[in-house]
């Protein structure tokens, strides 16, 4: 019998204030960012001091959020967006790309490289191994929100996803159709925590244990790249497509493969490039 998904997405009810699981997750990403990154600057071996990550990490939780938003718009909610501009701002209705924040996140480190005088690739290596934690909160939050779900499956690890059943069931509804296997043939992969532990476990272990020894320059961005890319193509197999979006090519391929095709290729790029430089990190 499949597992329902019961997960209440508030966290925490004030009556006024309603604390959801997800804005929690965020917390978490920004506070395990800044532990690592405090573990990384230590002996000054970035030359980047505590004051200076801190500033670093509030640029890079902008850039993420921004560009997360505006990405997600772009892509994902075009005609949405030209009908309406304002929904751009709705930010507590949901959609953030992840390709949208990573762009956002680099500009930001572009940015905060540019006023230090530091090379921006210098910043990307020294904050890559952090990225990877907060991408397991984020799917996290996904699984706990019970979206972004996975396609149909009959395996053992199928769960049925309340938000993704047809008609207008209640919960109570919902419940008792489950517990009688009535919905079974509903269960869909819980691809949020696959991608939880590729991104979030899998990735974050290569990525620190390979920049725990001096890198050439680019190195350690290009594997991240590298990395992601190639995890995010394999779990867009179990993961459903976008609804608004749907497959774009053979009835397979989706929009989430074909925008981690040039992270591929950039982190090969960067890879091959690493090993013409003098510089280490």
């Amino acid at each position: 019998m499949a597992i329902l998904h019961d997960i209440d997405p508030i966290a925490l009810d004030l009556g006024i204030v309603k604390i959801h699981w997800y804005g929690l997750m965020y917390l978490a990403a920004l506070g395990s960012a800044w532990w690592l990154g405090r573990r990384r600057v230590a002996g000054n071996r970035y030359g980047v001091n505590a004051d200076q990550l801190s500033d670093l990490l509030f640029y890079g939780m902008i850039g993420v959020v921004v560009g997360g938003r505006v990405g997600y718009m772009l892509i994902y909610a075009t005609p949405e967006l030209l009908a309406h501009p304002l929904s751009l701002f709705k930010v507590w209705e949901g959609g953030m790309s992840f390709h949208g924040g990573l762009l956002g996140v680099m500009i930001a480190c572009f940015s905060w490289s540019w006023s230090l005088r530091r090379h921006p690739f210098d910043t990307l290596d020294l904050v890559a191994p952090l990225v990877p934690v907060g991408l397991g909160f984020g799917r996290m939050g996904n699984f706990i929100g019970g979206e972004l779900w996975g396609r149909h499956t009959d395996a053992p690890v199928g769960m049925i996803f309340p938000n993704a059943l047809p008609g207008n069931l209640s919960m109570d509804e919902i419940r008792l159709q489950a517990a009688q296997g009535l919905l079974d043939h509903e269960a869909r992969h819980p691809s949020q925590l696959y991608q939880a532990g590729l991104e979030g476990v899998v990735l974050f272990v290569l990525v620190w244990w390979f920049s725990s020894k001096p890198r050439p320059r680019y190195a350690v961005s290009g594997l991240f790249c590298l990395g992601y890319g190639v995890q995010r193509f394999i779990v867009e197999f179990f993961r459903e497509p976008d609804k608004q979006m749907g497959y774009i090519a053979f009835d397979w391929v989706t929009t989430g493969q074909v925008l981690s095709l040039p992270m591929i290729l950039f982190g090969l790029f960067l890879l091959f490039w690493s090993h013409r430089q003098k510089h280490f990190n």
